[in-house]
């Protein structure tokens, strides 16, 4: 699978306004084939900082940038935007989150 991790550091006016305005790119990602996971975090140090955790199928995330979605999404979010995300991207084996070994809760 393909995981990525990206911290967007959203301007201060736009914080509260950021979920929605992410809300059309969200469901259609979720809906796309290959999609994994796509779950947005807030910050509990920083009011102004997001971070999305996605996950596709190997050769879905090709098709995931490819999308008009993403493409108006790149185009609606950088109003709202510090500055450039930072992203990490990696391939790794597995389609699912593992148990954590170090608490097992029975």
């Amino acid at each position: 699978m393909i995981f990525i991790v990206v911290k967007f550091h959203v301007k201060p006016d736009w914080a509260q306004r950021w979920p929605d305005l992410t809300r059309t790119f969200t469901e259609a990602t979720r809906a796309e084939p290959g999609n994994l996971w796509f779950d947005w975090s807030r910050s509990l140090d920083n009011p102004n900082e997001y971070t999305l955790v996605e996950a596709f199928q190997d050769a879905a995330a090709a098709d995931h940038v490819g999308s008009d979605h993403f493409k108006q999404a790149m185009k609606d979010m950088a109003p709202a935007l510090v500055d450039t995300p930072r992203i990490i991207s990696r391939q790794i084996d597995g389609d699912a989150w593992d148990r954590m070994g170090e608490l097992e809760i029975s």
